[in-house]
């Protein structure tokens, strides 16, 4: 029984991290996305809306990041331990990004017209820079790691073409979402050069996904066994079908005007990409390296942590859902925030 329990509990903890990180990039990734978007706005009334909007949530959504990391920490040690030291310089650079996004954030409500553009700009900067890293992490994922004798990263993983690559592409996704949500929640001309917005980046991030979907296969052997031999390939191909059913329904609703349909058909593109890297990847934690069970912490640990992620996640996920209801509708200039 405890064999089973030693197997099953590493499977059951990874899964719960793999939902905070998902809900963090669908949550916080659109609010990211409306700060990539503030050279977008036309004038104040359109970058206060915009603010607004985010407002009630942005906080928030990175409760999720929180849950996602601490959640590594507790559960897989080893793997927290071994990548770290390995991404200190894109982790760092997200951290301070977050930090200064949201001190410009409670700023700029409090400053006067010359001090807002100010803090407008910081709170650009620190998205971009925010986005920029996460998918600079991402691309190091994907790439695989190799370790020393000691179980120490070698070299600086992050910094090649391939983590830009993915690294402008997510910023392009986040940029994607942030256009979405301010079509379903503003009107006007606001509106409209969300949905403008939203039309060409749409095209941007159909071409990030063909990109890697194409470039990881052609560079890591292993990944394109997975999914090229049989009869794998019978089952995954369903993974590229739906992605590619999802970006012809974002672009027909874009043309059709649809304001909520958008916004869901981004977020399918998000999961299905995700799927994708989870198929890419398992079992490794550290990919190429280390697995699920190489790294996970004693069975009895796994089992405790999990006692409290039954109680509070719930709750999270009923404070996620409350806020995002009490705070629907659209929004406008002054509905909020002062």
């Amino acid at each position: 029984m405890s064999h089973d329990w030693a197997q099953w509990l590493p499977m059951i903890c990874g899964a719960v991290v793999a939902i905070a990180i998902f809900m963090y990039v669908m949550l916080d990734g659109f609010d990211l996305g409306v700060g990539l978007l503030m050279p977008m706005a036309d004038g104040e009334d359109q970058r206060e809306t915009m603010m607004n909007s985010v407002a009630p949530f942005w906080d928030g959504n990175e409760t999720w990041l929180v849950l996602g990391g601490g959640g590594l920490l507790a559960t897989f040690p080893l793997a927290f331990a071994t990548l770290l030291p390995g991404l200190y310089g894109p982790v760092m650079l997200m951290l301070f990004a977050l930090v200064f996004r949201g001190v410009a954030f409670e700023f700029r409500f409090k400053a006067q017209k010359k001090g807002r553009r100010v803090w407008d700009c910081c709170f650009w900067l620190g998205s971009s820079l925010a986005a920029l890293a996460q998918g600079v992490m991402l691309g190091a994922f994907v790439q695989g790691f190799t370790l020393d004798a000691q179980g120490h990263i070698v070299g600086t993983p992050w910094l090649t073409w391939f983590c830009l690559f993915t690294g402008i592409g997510l910023a392009c996704g986040y940029a994607l979402l942030g256009a979405c949500w301010l079509v379903l929640k503003a009107e006007g001309p606001l509106q409209a050069r969300a949905l403008l917005a939203a039309r060409v980046l749409a095209f941007g991030l159909i071409i990030f996904i063909v990109g890697v979907s194409l470039w990881t296969p052609i560079t890591q052997p292993e990944i394109a066994q997975r999914w090229f031999s049989l009869p794998n390939f019978l089952y995954l191909s369903q993974v590229p079908l739906f992605t590619a059913f999802l970006a012809g329904a974002l672009l027909w609703s874009l043309h059709k005007r649809h304001q909520l349909m958008p916004f869901l058909c981004t977020i399918g593109l998000f999961l299905m990409s995700y799927l994708g890297l989870a198929v890419s990847l398992w079992p490794y934690t550290v990919p190429r390296v280390l697995t699920l069970w190489d790294t996970a912490a004693a069975p009895e640990s796994q089992g405790f942590l999990l006692v409290g992620v039954v109680i509070f996640l719930p709750l999270v996920l009923f404070y996620t859902a409350f806020s995002f209801w009490v705070f629907r509708g659209k929004v406008r200039r002054h509905a909020g925030y002062e």
